[in-house]
């Protein structure tokens, strides 16, 4: 899915500086405090972090490492094949001759387009499949992740095939049709639309899309229910149902989300949580994803990927038309507004896209963290909040170095994630119902 490495380290410096102060003693000379909070002081979040990392099996830590750090060379050649397909398509002439033809069996050009986009579409899945079984079926199942057979997997790849058929092709209909009637302003009206796209495909998205591949159903009454729906009473969430779905059917990992705008925004968990968790950290997990309504993480999210497609589009203003000049010939293009040209567009996309990565990942990764303290104010489970990121620890990589995290990671590191924990627990003890360190 590149920002300043200047401004990170001196922000790093300055974070390193603040908890290197937070973490020197005192030079003060004070009576010594009573023997309850002499007990208390010796609560030492950092090496509580230890403690916790250390439960880890080095066998399991060593897998989640090589999963996850095999990941940051899958993320390379998952962009780089999107490059070749998008070259193939342009080289062969390949897209020219699929709007040739769709210019062949209709005058309209929205219906041109229309018919160039599903072809368009259904070919780059083709050619992706080999990496895509790979990535998402050979490898998952490699590291024990994924509880899914062949059939079962290929069902949601024609399930998410049809998916992008309907929007996709709507979607690049839409693009086009302002490209042709905004010639100098191609790529202001084309950001707009897109994020246009983007907020409607949030809107819609987990009443009539994410049903089509998991089953959504109530949680069922009871005291995990109740406890929820009290958490989030107490925090102005004026929520009346939590959701759960499926998603052993597809794999071993424990999530919940918050997803959609307005009416269609919905909490939810997956059953693999209510598996394997306890009460307390279903409670933590589900006042993080609290977190994300109250701050309104969903629209802060959606802002700054429309800021940043606005950029992307300014960035293909300047690099399109000097590539489509230089090979218009060769690859048999008009212009923005032929639809032929879309492979170099998204190409140009892709790469603007990897190379702003560690910037999107900060902005989701701050909103994460920001989710996490809220998570653990409203819950005040903080032991919970660190089994629940041990349980992420098996595909996530638990205690990267700074930069892997800066560039990689889109949630906090697991080491990052308990620590904070664990300082929220020393700040707390004897004012709520914190367990000891294990």
């Amino acid at each position: 899915m590149h920002r300043s490495t200047f401004r990170r380290a001196l922000l790093a410096g300055l974070a390193l500086l603040a908890v290197s102060s937070a973490l020197s003693p005192a030079r003060c000379d004070t009576p010594p405090p009573p023997p309850g909070q002499a007990a208390e002081a010796r609560f030492d979040p950092l090496q509580a972090t230890e403690d916790y990392l250390a439960k880890v099996p080095a066998a399991d830590r060593a897998r989640s490492d090589a999963y996850f750090e095999g990941g940051y060379w899958l993320q390379f050649w998952i962009f780089l094949y999107g490059l070749a397909v998008a070259w193939i398509f342009l080289q062969t002439r390949l897209s020219a001759k699929l709007r040739d033809r769709a210019e062949a069996l209709t005058r309209s050009r929205f219906l041109q387009t229309l018919l160039y986009a599903s072809a368009y579409i259904v070919l780059s899945v083709v050619f992706s499949f080999p990496l895509s079984l790979y990535a998402d079926f050979f490898r998952e199942h490699r590291y024990g992740l994924s509880n899914q057979t062949f059939a079962a997997w290929m069902k949601d790849q024609v399930t998410a095939l049809g998916v992008g058929l309907i929007l996709g092709a709507a979607g690049l209909a839409a693009l086009y049709a302002v490209f042709r009637r905004a010639p100098r302003r191609w790529w202001i009206g084309g950001a707009v639309v897109t994020i246009l796209f983007v907020f409607l495909t949030a809107l819609i998205g987990p009443v009539y899309i994410a049903p089509l591949f998991n089953t959504y159903t109530p949680l069922p009454e009871g005291d995990l229910r109740d406890s929820i729906l009290s958490l989030a009473r107490a925090n102005g969430i004026p929520a009346h149902d939590v959701y759960q779905f499926d998603a052993s059917r597809q794999s071993k990992r424990v999530s919940a989300n918050v997803s959609g705008l307005g009416g269609t925004m919905r909490i939810s968990l997956n059953d693999n949580l209510l598996k394997r968790c306890t009460k307390e950290e279903i409670e933590s997990v589900m006042g993080h994803e609290m977190g994300h309504y109250v701050l309104n993480h969903v629209y802060k999210g959606n802002l700054e990927f429309a800021i940043l497609i606005f950029g992307g589009f300014a960035f293909i203003r300047w690099t399109f038309e000097a590539l489509a000049r230089r090979h218009a010939g060769a690859w048999g293009i008009r212009g923005i507004a032929d639809v032929a040209a879309f492979p170099l567009l998204g190409a140009l996309f892709s790469i603007f896209f990897f190379l702003c990565m560690p910037l999107i990942n900060t902005a989701v990764r701050t909103s994460e963290a920001e989710a996490d303290l809220f998570g653990i104010n409203a819950s005040r489970q903080p032991d919970a909040e660190a089994e629940v990121a041990l349980k992420l620890g098996e595909y996530r990589k638990l205690s990267p170095t700074p930069l892997e995290e800066w560039i990689f990671f889109d949630h906090p590191s697991g080491r990052n994630r308990i620590l904070m924990a664990m300082r929220w627990k020393a700040e707390h003890l004897g004012k709520g119902p914190a367990a000891p360190a294990p």
